[in-house]
């Protein structure tokens, strides 16, 4: 064409071709995480992926704006990741930085390991490879963002269904499963009625037989845990005059475990709630105490991680613990401090009892042997990872329990022997949470094995070993614990356990950690992490 001013021949002007959604090499990496959350592998989040994918795919013409763009995309997709991921929110990590620096390097190096899976990393290979060839003949910028749409939508529709009140007339309620019209609603409504529940410890009549009471507090040790290793048949369980198969632990870590046993006499309190003073009607071994008993501890190791023994304190366990000083320790913890032998401690305390003039004891021991991270220092089984030894170390465990149960018998000595353990030890993890990983409180983890075994002079139970079904925490101890006061199992007729269950008051399945709360609610478990919205949690096994 001629330019009519200037008789010159115009240019015709090309019009630039339109902006195309193109993520180049990022692409594998948004493939490769809905590829990762398809397997059930991790969470996503669509809202803030698509957020990433925007910025990565907005058309650029400068050389120096696309670097530097992929310099803060770089730190921006691994946060993301870890976001998408099941793994302890980033705050909780950031809080608990002084504690896991104080983590062995064996111990450090074995956790890492861990998250290795070479069937995952031979997953991924073939994706990249398949995100190469596929880049030649389709737009998988344009796929990648209409996948990421999709499970945003069925996301959304997903957590309305769950956040849906539930008709009353359609909704069945299982066996210690909270009630509610949605799960907030629910657990609000969990605390309300827990706040208004406690066991009371009166003191024994004068003609009252005596006996001690002893707490064996076991840290990492749940029902899961033991039909792992084949151990759910020990004697020391078989054996119990009470056995408990529903008990809620409430937590997976060992300092608000502890609380929450210190606190049985009263209802289940919030996590946040159970850092609040106890007061004297939740306390429990104050107010044993008041019922006459001299309070006694014993653990096998220190004390000093995240200043357990303080925390006792502050619960109103204010004795000192017994001795460490001779006793052989075949263990080293996690952080390399030493853990001494089960079986040798109790001994020395069963040794010092039976020289003291206390006419009732109530002993808490508590026992870090099964801790994830543990190692024996010789032997055959030095060197060996925490994770292939467990069943060794909670062998010797329940043996020592057994054994030391056989030497109050034989002493004359009338005792009350509750086993409790804190937590589980998470032996066989689960989708969201590899082995050992504990934040968030599974019934994997909470589900844990309480026996009470009576022993001593007029010790006989009448039917054997009664078995407790129903949904139950520490409330329910201490209501036993105050009938066996009221009437002691001590009788030449014997007693039927049976009867120290009347009125046992039972726990809806709630339980917690910092960020993270899980509830049995209508038939499954539901999950909240942190501000997120609740979700059902699908161990994938």
């Amino acid at each position: 064409m001629t330019d009519p001013l200037s008789g010159r021949a115009a240019e015709e002007e090309v019009p630039s071709p339109p902006p195309r959604l193109a993520l180049g090499g990022w692409s594998f990496y948004f493939i490769a995480k809905l590829l990762l959350f398809w397997r059930g592998l991790i969470g996503l989040h669509p809202l803030a992926n698509l957020a990433l994918l925007a910025l990565l795919s907005l058309p650029l013409r400068s050389a120096r704006l696309r670097a530097l763009r992929n310099i803060v995309a770089v730190p921006a997709a691994v946060s993301l990741l870890y976001y998408d991921s099941f793994l302890p929110p980033f705050n909780r990590l950031w809080s608990q930085a002084h504690l896991v620096g104080s983590f062995s390097p064996g111990y450090l190096v074995e956790l890492a390991g861990r998250f290795i899976q070479w069937e995952l990393v031979a997953l991924l290979v073939l994706i990249w490879v398949v995100c190469r060839v596929a880049a030649s003949y389709l737009r998988l910028g344009v796929l990648t963002a209409a996948m990421l749409c999709a499970v945003g939508l069925q996301q959304l529709r997903a957590n309305q269904a769950e956040q849906a009140p539930v008709l009353a007339a359609v909704a069945v309620q299982t066996p210690g499963a909270v009630a509610g019209e949605t799960p907030q609603l629910a657990l609000q409504q969990f605390f309300e009625r827990e706040g208004k529940r406690s066991a009371t410890f009166k003191p024994p009549a004068a003609n009252s037989t005596p006996f001690d009471l002893i707490f064996i507090h076991i840290c990492s040790l749940s029902w899961d845990d033991l039909q792992t290793v084949g151990l759910d048949q020990h004697p020391v369980l078989k054996q119990a005059d009470l056995l408990f198969h529903h008990f809620n632990s409430a937590a997976s870590y060992s300092g608000p475990a502890a609380i929450r046993l210190m606190r049985g006499p009263c209802g289940q309190q919030s996590h946040t709630g159970i850092y609040d003073p106890p007061g004297d009607r939740c306390a429990l071994m104050p107010g044993l105490e008041k019922a006459g008993f001299t309070q006694q501890m014993a653990m096998n190791h220190d004390g000093h991680f995240d200043d357990f023994i303080g925390l006792l304190r502050k619960q109103g366990l204010s004795v000192a613990a017994t001795p460490l000083a001779g006793v052989p320790a075949p263990l080293r913890a996690f952080d390399d401090s030493a853990v001494y032998d089960d079986g040798a401690m109790l001994n020395r305390w069963a040794t010092a009892r039976a020289s003291d003039g206390a006419a009732r004891v109530a002993l808490y021991y508590n026992t870090i042997s099964l801790h994830d991270g543990n190692h024996f220092v010789n032997g055959p089984n030095a060197g060996k990872d925490s994770s292939g030894t467990y069943r060794i170390r909670a062998a010797k465990l329940l043996d020592d329990i057994g054994q030391f149960m056989t030497q109050l018998e034989r002493s004359g000595r009338r005792a009350v022997v509750v086993v409790v353990p804190e937590h589980g030890a998470a032996v066989r993890g689960d989708k969201m949470q590899v082995a050992g990983l504990r934040d968030i409180p599974t019934p994997a983890l909470t589900n844990v094995p309480v026996a009470i075994k009576v022993i001593g002079p007029g010790a006989h139970a009448l039917g054997g070993t009664v078995h407790v079904n129903d949904a139950t925490s520490y409330l329910a101890l201490s209501h036993i614990v105050s009938a066996m006061l009221d009437k002691p199992p001590f009788d030449a007729a014997g007693f039927a356990p049976s009867d120290y269950l009347a009125g046992l008051p039972l726990t809806p399945y709630v339980a917690e950690n910092e960020g993270s709360t899980m509830l049995e609610y209508h038939g499954k478990y539901m999950l909240k992490l942190g501000t997120e919205p609740w979700k059902a949690y699908d161990p994938g096994r």
